[in-house]
């Protein structure tokens, strides 16, 4: 008995013991699982809803660039491309192979899809070819059972169709790279990186890119363990980008286009003298914007490139040049304003001007004889405004050629932009270490020397002549979406009327006067008559032995050493609507190569606002 009593007490403190455990084990279980469930559930329920649940960026339809009656000059072309669904695909090398037997894969986009492979984030698709045939795309589409991972996708591409006509307004857009992604807000992050997304990359596409993008939209996709869509969930459709509508018309963008495709380089700019919107701005020789869309081919880029009339330069606005006598209504309203001079007063002109001991050459040999102002406006007399910068000084030629908005940027919404250059004293002893020399003034005083322009500035000169004195600042675009971009109107530079009234004159006598310069480019049309200043700038420098003997012909030297020809005016005179600026690139004569083009342009303006 007593050994029985003795085993039965240990069997009993061994079953305790087992118990025991068994029942801390159960409450370390049962405390584990409250806390996951309960405490952490939240938790673990949202990561395994995330692991379930895919998140796709939808890109945005692009806004579309419309001219003033509505007419697309930029919009968005439905293409197909070939397409990698990352959680689909098992060997990257190996489907590439595949897909490689059946479409043109180059070693170029095969970098990139395994460099956008290894760095996707979530499902977004990864696109191997764009624009793709209806050749490619049937060819693919067979053989879809054994390219596991491959899609056919639907996409917009953009177009240009007037192509080359509209080329340096509106610009190109590109693909995003790298470094433009790291240079946005976390904001914009996601529609760079949606599939195809392609951005401005110059011109009006550039300027208002922001308000083009739109906002991205999102599909929730279900999956299942291998990443495979099983469903679609919820979808969000993206905002589509605003439009922006331009001041631009395309009818006479494309004749003004045409006019100048005659010049081997040139450009020119039509605006109105009172609101200042840009209604053509054109520069020959010009490219395809087209080419760039799906990245430009090297051949093309190289020969864009190289080509020495500079294609891919908007001379409008970032060409400077010297104006030559097309800047002398500046230094007229320079002296006037400052009242050094008597409009009325009358100079001689020998042909020449001697100063300092220097002979300082007009470019009629024999002179113009006595002039006043506006006589030496029409005539383009050089001794006139050599007289005149000396008495009016470098100084003053600079502040009033600021006011008239050159030597610094206009601010139109376009990249690129450039201010060009007007000199002064305090520019020349900073930059140069040299005193100013009074010759340099006389040389600045027919627009020579360091006196640099842009056409545009040159069109916005005789805009704010025209419209007597008002401040007009350029813009390209009217709207963005349906709000305007400009002010209703501009305010006065406060300049004395009878001064402007007098150089007015003097332009409508260059013009108008069978003593003008450009007589013979008159717009003959009653109601309708321009008036202007003509401009030879020089590119070379001209001996003193070649001016005894006689100055080469333009057409006698080679093209690159001929004068650049300017041209800047406005019409109607009466009523001033449109002002205009053309540079004909070694030119010759601005009176016969520039003057002509401005008034077969001005015309075609006061023609098809009449309907």
């Amino acid at each position: 008995m007593a050994g029985n009593t003795e085993k039965s007490r240990i069997f009993t403190r061994r079953a305790l013991l087992i118990g025991g455990a068994q029942a801390a084990l159960f409450s370390l279980l049962a405390g584990r699982l409250y806390y996951l469930q309960v405490v952490e559930g939240r938790d673990y329920r949202q990561m395994a809803e995330e692991n379930r649940i895919s998140l796709r960026i939808i890109a945005p339809p692009r806004g579309r660039i419309l001219d003033c009656k509505g007419v697309p000059l930029a919009q968005n072309d439905q293409t197909f491309r070939i397409v990698l669904l990352p959680e689909q695909v098992e060997d990257l090398k190996q489907l590439l192979d595949r897909l490689g037997a059946y479409l043109a894969v180059d070693e170029a986009d095969r970098k990139r899809v395994e460099r956008e492979f290894k760095e996707r984030r979530g499902f977004n698709a990864i696109i191997v070819h764009d624009n793709l045939t209806r050749d490619q795309m049937d060819v693919v589409a067979v053989h879809m059972p054994e390219l596991q991972g491959v899609d056919i996708d639907s996409g917009a591409v953009r177009s240009y169709p007037y192509g080359e006509t509209t080329a340096h307004m509106l610009g190109y857009v590109g693909t995003v790279s790298q470094e433009e992604i790291d240079d946005v807000d976390d904001a914009d992050d996601s529609v760079l990186r949606a599939p195809g997304f392609r951005i401005g990359k110059d011109g009006i596409e550039k300027q208002y890119d922001s308000q083009m993008r739109g906002k991205t939209g999102d599909v929730e996709l279900e999956v299942n363990a291998h990443g495979r869509v099983v469903r679609e969930l919820m979808r969000q459709d993206p905002k589509a980008g605003e439009d922006i509508t331009l001041a631009i018309d395309i009818g006479l963008q494309q004749f003004m286009q045409q006019r100048l495709a005659r010049e081997e380089g040139a450009a020119a700019v039509v605006m109105d003298v009172e609101s200042g919107e840009i209604l053509a701005l054109a520069s020959q020789p010009s490219f395809d914007p087209n080419l760039f869309t799906f990245g430009i081919a090297q051949e093309d880029w190289d020969r864009l490139n190289n080509d020495i009339h500079s294609p891919l330069l908007d001379k409008v606005i970032t060409g400077v040049y010297a104006p030559g006598s097309s800047f002398k209504p500046v230094v007229a309203m320079a002296g006037l304003e400052a009242d050094i001079v008597d409009p009325k007063a009358r100079v001689f002109c020998p042909g020449y001007y001697e100063f300092g001991g220097h002979i300082f050459h007009c470019w009629k040999k024999g002179g113009h004889g006595h002039v006043n102002m506006t006589e030496a406006l029409a005539g383009s007399c050089d001794t006139y405004f050599y007289d005149l910068g000396h008495r009016v000084g470098i100084d003053k030629i600079q502040a009033m050629a600021q006011r008239f908005g050159m030597g610094q940027k206009l601010g139109i919404d376009l990249p690129h932009e450039r201010s060009g250059f007007i000199p002064s004293r305090a520019w020349k002893e900073t930059a140069r270490h040299q005193p100013w020399e009074q010759g340099e003034t006389l040389i600045a005083a027919i627009g020579q020397g360091y006196v640099l322009t842009s056409p545009l500035q040159l069109a916005v000169m005789a805009a704010r002549i025209a419209n007597n004195g008002r401040a007009v600042k350029p813009h390209v675009a009217q709207k963005i979406g349906s709000r305007p971009v400009a002010p209703e109107s501009w305010p006065s530079m406060g300049f004395d009327p009878r001064h402007l009234e007098i150089v007015r004159q003097g332009m409508f006598d260059v013009v108008n006067s069978p003593s003008g310069t450009a007589y013979a480019a008159r717009i003959k049309q009653e109601g309708m008559e321009m008036a202007g200043k003509t401009g030879s700038a020089q590119v070379r420098h001209i001996s003193e032995a070649e001016h005894r003997e006689g100055v080469t012909k333009n057409d006698a030297l080679p093209w690159k050493e001929r004068d650049h020809a300017l041209f800047a005016g406005f019409a109607p005179f009466d009523k001033p609507r449109y002002a205009v600026a053309v540079i004909v690139e070694h030119g010759g004569s601005g009176a016969h190569t520039a003057a002509p083009i401005a008034a077969d342009v001005l015309l075609e303006c006061q023609m098809r606002a009449k309907g």
